[in-house]
């Protein structure tokens, strides 16, 4: 754990068998950010595939952009709520949604929570990820930086 960097700290009981791929919890200080279920669209709110991979892919994508007007980059993402269609296709390409997870967040696993539902209510959409970030005291948001 880096404080000065991310200003967080994983919260793990040490009795507990370790997480895998996400943490159990997270405390941090600074600016709080909180950013709305972002989905598998691109900026246009279009749809550039019908893949789940791919659209997960893009939910990241976009999640991070939210989180980077307010200055703040992937690692200081606290919390993660993932909202799926399909469970079992989510189990099936577990190991390619790793790499596009990876590919966006690098090896940053904050405290996440999987759901799957009927639907979204965007009809094409198959993922949709809300975030939650706290983001050092001393970042300028980027909407201040012109």
């Amino acid at each position: 754990m880096n404080v000065k960097k991310t200003a967080h700290e994983i919260l793990h009981p040490k009795k507990w068998k370790a997480a895998k791929g996400y943490a159990n919890g997270v405390a941090a200080e600074g600016r709080q950010v909180f950013v709305a279920g972002q989905i598998g669209w691109n900026a246009d709110q279009r749809f550039e595939s019908r893949d789940f991979v791919k659209q997960t892919r893009q939910a990241l994508e976009n999640v991070v952009a939210v989180i980077a007007e307010a200055g703040g980059k992937p690692e200081h993402i606290t919390r993660l709520t993932w909202y799926v269609t399909d469970k079992q296709e989510y189990l099936a390409r577990l190991s390619e949604i790793g790499e596009a997870y990876r590919a966006v967040l690098g090896k940053h696993f904050p405290a996440m929570t999987m759901v799957q539902v009927v639907a979204l209510v965007e009809d094409e959409a198959l993922v949709e990820i809300e975030a939650n970030a706290v983001v050092p005291k001393n970042v300028v948001p980027a909407s201040r930086n012109g």
